[in-house]
């Protein structure tokens, strides 16, 4: 049966809500051993799951945490809790996680909370928790469930093209192995055959395409074992899977609204499916883009995006490149405008989405018309 929304959370300032935040304040000092703890007794009580994680457990001991704080964070915002739910219940199911997981992991969740937070578990405690796990849970089991009817729990997905634009920038065209329905600025999750179980989010670098292929930039990071395969060792004619499409960094068609879109190294990608989604409505509204960039070297799709702003007269690109201006890409802005009355979106490293979004606010931006997907901030993070 479905879980009402308002059944989800406690109101605001209960008991329930109170305790749950209180443990996670007292964890958070041991917040990695106590993590690391709970992978422990769930690999020794139930070694049937295992095989459901990475070999290596680093970012996904990560995640757990992250999905945590998240869950507690939000516990008193049913909305926005039961939307991160339900992203997460759908993304679970492209690692194999089936309903009947769920107990084991709420009980050994439950195990480690009661070790590292001994101070302030007592059996109210432990019943907010069981109580909170228990209906957050069926909501992610509830989504799976429903996602299980209309999707597969992962898209096979072969390279067709694979260009290198810089030394640790590659550009992939692939072909799904069927139909995959995205809008302009969203992501997806990316497993290579390299690393199994082990999934990185990448934006689409275009809107849907008449041919169904899709795009994806990606630059090789330090210790990043997906995107150096994708950069490096990836060829056309190998075979990637994708997750689920996720993410709320879409165009409001309802509105003519101007779009101010900032984005900052490979964060252009989703930018430029944005422009291409308005163009391809045929909307003549105002898209002022800032392509951000250490030096010139790293404007590695600057080409396309003039290319589009001579095709569109209502779009203006303009690059920031720091080691020229010595100006710091989110106050760029400010030498504009003005931009009270445009939709933002952001997309790049977290320090420019995170320096961005209050320079945005400062020149008069409502928070509620500034749009970002960071992968360390979003609310899908954790799937």
């Amino acid at each position: 049966m479905p879980v009402r929304r308002s059944a989800v959370v406690a109101e605001e300032g209960s008991s329930d809500a109170l305790l749950i935040r209180r443990t996670m304040t007292e964890i958070g000092p041991d917040a990695d051993r106590a993590t690391s703890y709970f992978y422990a007794l769930l690999f020794v009580r139930h070694p049937e799951l295992r095989s459901l994680f990475p070999a290596a457990m680093d970012t996904q001991r990560d995640r757990l945490l992250k999905a945590l704080l998240t869950a507690a964070e939000h516990l008193d915002n049913a909305p926005v809790l039961v939307d991160y739910l339900r992203n997460l219940g759908r993304g679970h199911r492209k690692y194999g996680t089936r309903a009947e997981h769920y107990p084991a992991v709420g009980e050994c969740l439950i195990g480690a909370l009661s070790k590292y937070a001994a101070t302030v578990w007592n059996p109210e405690t432990e019943a907010a928790w069981v109580r909170a796990y228990r209906t957050m849970s069926q909501v992610m089991i509830d989504a799976a469930a429903a996602d299980e009817l209309r999707a597969p729990a992962w898209w096979q997905a072969q390279i067709v093209t694979h260009d290198l634009r810089t030394p640790d920038v590659a550009i992939l065209t692939v072909r799904p192995d069927q139909p995959y329905p995205f809008l302009a600025g969203q992501y997806t999750s990316v497993e290579t055959p390299w690393w199994p179980r082990v999934w990185r989010h990448y934006s689409f670098a275009s809107a849907p395409r008449s041919d169904g292929l899709l795009t994806f930039h990606v630059k090789a990071v330090p210790a990043g074992w997906v995107s150096k395969a994708l950069v490096h060792r990836a060829r056309p004619g190998d075979v990637i899977r994708l997750g689920p499409p996720a993410g709320s960094m879409t165009v409001d068609h309802t509105t003519d609204s101007g779009l101010l879109c900032l984005g900052g190294g490979t964060g252009i990608a989703p930018i430029k499916a944005l422009v291409e989604d308005v163009a391809g409505r045929g909307e003549r509204r105002l898209v002022e883009v800032f392509y951000g960039a250490r030096t010139d070297h790293d404007l590695y799709d600057i080409d396309t995006m003039l290319r589009l702003q001579q095709s569109h007269p209502w779009l203006s690109v303009r690059p920031v490149i720091d080691q020229r201006t010595h100006l710091r890409f989110p106050d760029a802005i400010r030498a504009h405008g003005p931009w009270a009355e445009y939709d933002a979106y952001l997309s790049g490293p977290p320090g420019m989405i995170r320096s961005g979004i209050d320079t945005l606010r400062d020149i008069g931006i409502p928070a509620g018309r500034i749009r970002h997907d960071a992968v360390e901030e979003r609310l899908v993070g954790a799937g």
